[in-house]
């Protein structure tokens, strides 16, 4: 951490060149002693990125950022906040604390957060930011978070590990067993410093393998930010033997779709054709699993088991995307060509033999506009068309020409 960058000439050239072509300031070079171009370059560029994911930070004088991959990686205030309100007590250890931003928002819930951070530099960083941002009751440990916890006589209300992916790790699912720290491993341990634990996992991360490794999984989050999931929570409690609760989230500029069902549940769904109206839930919710929780709870039809697109005679709401079908076709060349008379047209592909991108090479069809095509199976196992407007658009009579 180079503590000249702090100085308020710098902090002015900073703000300054937020805007700036990085490359040409790169090539004019440094214009303070003892700090280099490169150093100047990575403030700007992690200041950048924080400007919509880290807005306190962005705002707060004399912030010092680290690599961008450090706030690439961390979570966005709105997921940390969201994390802060699944915690409670007096006592928080943040194993894995990286920048600060999760300890930073459970600090305004709990009243003495402790930020474990192996790397020095990166520790040294978030205390000093901390200070900026006045949160006093953090306490800063640049220590292996396991090792610190086993050497610590303190009873903690919550321990929070935020565990990242070794590199040796293959494939695009993994095991918890496959990050560090190795929670399944450590799991006995852990509940004799805590009765709760709260695990953040990648998106990635194959819910199912990760309920099998974990013990006393009470609660998994599944936060997406418009329609892009951020992250998965497992909350933990000591001796918790009752159904998991599945609670999915999905933040939009226009507010939050939630939707919650418990794990074990095995509804049966009612199927039915495309009617008047589809649903095409949102992310989070295709994360989830909850295929059949969606058509039970919410009382609509699901078009085929595996296509997961649902359909109603009346317009409800729905945690995702919800379009007004305009008319229904098989899946025929010339049928189809006749539906889009600009060949413009959004494309969504469930349960279909062919991607998004053959569909447009075969039909010419460009992406954009008004219009939205799903390509799926209907539960009669027929490949087809159904051409839908979004619910906020004109909308005209349902045709079914199957």
């Amino acid at each position: 951490m180079n503590k000249r960058i702090l100085y308020q000439e710098v902090q002015n050239y900073i703000d300054e060149h937020l805007k700036s072509d990085l490359h040409k300031l790169i090539l004019k070079g440094s214009p303070f002693d003892e700090i280099t171009v490169q150093e100047l370059a990575n403030q700007i560029v992690s200041k950048q990125k924080c400007e919509k994911k880290l807005p306190n930070w962005f705002q707060t004088k004399n912030i010092y950022y680290p690599p961008k991959l450090n706030i690439e990686q961390t979570s966005s205030e709105l997921t940390a906040q969201y994390k802060s309100e699944l915690v409670a007590g007096k006592t928080l250890i943040d194993m894995t604390g990286g920048y600060g931003v999760d300890s930073f928002f459970f600090s305004k819930k709990i009243e003495t957060v402790t930020h474990c951070e192996i790397n020095k530099e990166l520790s040294e960083i978030a205390t000093h930011n901390f200070k900026q941002l006045n949160a006093i009751n953090i306490k800063s440990v640049s220590e292996n978070g396991i090792d610190f916890i086993k050497n610590s006589k303190d009873f903690f209300d919550v321990i929070y590990i935020d565990p990242s992916r070794r590199n040796d790790a293959k494939g695009k699912v993994f095991l918890l067993r496959d990050c560090e720290p190795n929670v399944p491993d450590n799991m006995s341990f852990l509940f004799e410093k805590t009765n709760t634990i709260l695990i953040k996992n990648s998106p990635i991360l194959d819910i199912t393998s990760a309920i099998n490794e974990l013990s006393f999984v009470k609660e998994i989050h599944i936060i997406a930010i418009n329609n892009d999931v951020k992250e998965l929570l497992f909350l933990l409690e000591k001796d918790y033997k009752k159904e998991i609760q599945i609670k999915t989230i999905n933040f939009t500029k226009s507010g939050s779709q939630e939707f919650n069902f418990q794990h074990q549940t095995k509804p049966i769904s009612t199927y039915s054709k495309p009617l008047e109206y589809l649903y095409e839930p949102n992310a989070a919710i295709l994360k989830s699993g909850g295929f059949h929780e969606i058509s039970n709870q919410l009382n609509i039809f699901k078009l085929h088991q595996h296509s997961h697109l649902y359909t109603s005679e009346s317009q409800i709401e729905f945690p995702g995307r919800v379009f007004k079908i305009v008319e229904i076709t098989s899946y025929d060349k010339k049928k189809i060509a006749k539906l889009i008379s600009n060949k413009k047209a959004n494309i969504t592909t469930r349960n279909f033999p062919k991607t998004v991108a053959q569909i447009r090479k075969e039909l010419k069809i460009k992406d954009g506009g008004e219009d939205y095509l799903f390509f799926t199976t209907n539960f009669k196992d027929e490949l087809i068309c159904i051409h839908s407007v979004s619910y906020t658009h004109l909308t005209l009579p349902t045709i079914y020409s199957v």
